[in-house]
Order: structure tokens, then C-alpha cells, then sequence
């Protein structure tokens, strides 16, 4: 019985001696005044025309992962298509070859520019902070 008390305990020290871990952290804030704080306002010129593009990942590209490879197709979709910054209501379809590898992404969606890049004045800020808590 002493015998069996003695492992147990053993048993718990170890184990309780195991699980101690001693960490440090330390954090670092900066304090920011509020005339560090900007926001730039700009318009968004959506080309009324839908464009398709399929691409055919390298393997580089694919080793990137799916995200990477339609990245890339998205880049490369508006390149082609006379250059654009985003492709607004994207729609992708990916075939696959196998389980993992990506053989083909097709991207669809209307070509945008960003234009007029401006910076907002206070008056402008509260209005855009205004309609987006609303």
C-alpha cells in the first residue's frame, strides 16, 4: 500500500513538475496622435463590359497553393483585358487533375479602375464614419 501511495505520488510530482512552463511577454505600444490618422477617399470605375479569362497554373504558381493560383489568374485576367485594378462580382471555377492539383481557373467579373484619390477632410471622415455605422 506505502509502495503504491509512493509511485502515485511520484507519478503527480512529475507530472506537475512537466507541465510548468514559464513564459515572458512583452508588448510594446505606440501612441498615436490623432494627425497621424488619414484616410484617402477614391471612385471606383466599373467597366460595364463582363470579362472571361481561363489560366493554366505553372507549377511554381501552384505551389503557391489555391489561393495563389487564383490571385495569379485574376492578375492575369486583367492584364489581358487592357489592365484594371479589381474584378468586381469575381466568380472563379477551378478544375482539378487528382485530389490536389489545380489544372485550369477560370475568372470571371466587370474590370475596375480606383480614380480620383483623395484625401478626406474632417468633415468628410464623419460622414463616412456616420453611413458606416448606420
Amino acid at each position: 500500500m506505502l509502495k503504491k501511495f509512493l509511485v502515485i505520488t511520484s507519478m503527480i510530482a512529475v507530472l506537475g513538475m512537466a507541465s510548468c512552463t514559464t513564459t515572458l511577454n512583452s508588448s510594446k505600444t505606440k501612441d498615436f496622435s490623432s494627425s497621424a490618422i488619414s484616410a484617402t477617399f477614391a471612385d471606383l470605375v466599373v467597366s460595364p463590359q463582363k470579362i472571361t479569362y481561363t489560366y493554366t497554373p505553372t507549377d511554381d504558381v501552384r505551389r503557391g497553393g489555391p489561393t495563389n493560383v487564383v490571385n495569379t489568374a485574376i492578375r492575369k485576367a486583367l492584364e489581358v483585358n487592357g489592365g484594371g485594378d479589381v474584378l468586381v462580382e469575381l466568380q472563379t471555377t477551378i478544375k482539378k487533375s487528382g485530389r490536389r492539383n489545380i489544372s485550369e481557373v477560370t475568372v470571371s467579373g466587370y474590370p475596375a479602375t480606383y480614380r480620383n484619390f483623395r484625401s478626406a477632410d474632417d468633415a468628410m471622415l464623419r460622414e463616412a464614419l456616420k453611413l458606416r455605422a448606420d
